[in-house]
């Protein structure tokens, strides 16, 4: 099954930036799309932004447009996620995972099947 692994979190000033990456591993042939959720405190899972294995089209929920990009590296497996302008809003850990499906709206964290354990992003000054 396929391993994840998120990093590149932590704090940040409002306005600044941070890249998250995704390094993932291990038997990824049955998946087409990864994507980034968050958790803010008190708050359940939401959709962030998603890209497709198969032709890299990509899904940005609001949270994420026109501040956060999602890209992918091919060759070394890994998803990024470039958030710029960040706000006190963003503080969250920040989820990385796989799915299955070839079709999806990247808000529901149950269509995806597994999931790397987080990196924290605050948000403060």
């Amino acid at each position: 099954q396929p391993r994840l692994v998120e990093s590149g979190g932590g704090l940040v000033q409002p306005g600044g930036s941070l890249t998250l990456s995704c390094a993932a591993s291990g038997f990824l042939g049955d998946f087409h799309g990864i994507g980034w959720f968050r958790r803010a405190p008190g708050k359940e899972r939401e959709g962030v932004a998603c890209i497709s294995l198969g032709d890299d089209s990509t899904l940005y929920r609001d949270p994420a447009k026109g501040r956060f990009t999602i890209s992918r590296d091919p060759r070394k497996y890994t998803i990024y996620l470039k958030m710029n302008n960040l706000k006190p809003d963003d503080t969250a850990v920040y989820f990385c995972g796989v799915t299955r499906l070839t079709r999806h709206n990247c808000d529901l964290d149950a269509n995806f099947q597994h999931w790397g354990q987080g990196t924290q992003v605050t948000v403060s000054s």
